[in-house]
């Protein structure tokens, strides 16, 4: 297996502050859809970060390789629904994790 730091990128640095019912919604399936990578032992952690600079989130996953990293980021439903966020996707070598 390997890992990989995913940033959900929102469609403007001021999101989730003003966002739309429809962008909530789509948010709302989005935090499911990890609920689910979770149970599936394809994630290891992820949240929203409320960086002063913009708010973003992040997905730390445990997946085959990178096609399978970039098929979890294409197959989130935030993304399906075309409202302007994005993932950028980068391996991490290792991980240090707590016991």
């Amino acid at each position: 297996m390997a890992y990989f730091h995913m940033k959900l990128i929102p469609p403007r640095k001021t999101f989730p502050f003003d966002g739309t019912e429809v962008e909530m919604a789509a948010m709302a399936r989005h935090a499911d859809y990890w609920r689910r990578q979770a149970a599936a032992r394809t994630m290891i952690v992820a949240g929203p970060v409320f960086d002063p600079a913009g708010a973003y989130g992040i997905v730390v996953a445990d997946v085959a390789d990178e096609a399978a990293a970039k098929k979890l980021a294409d197959d989130d439903p935030v993304i399906q629904a075309k409202l302007g966020f994005s993932f950028e996707t980068a391996p991490m070598p290792s991980l240090i994790l707590r016991a």
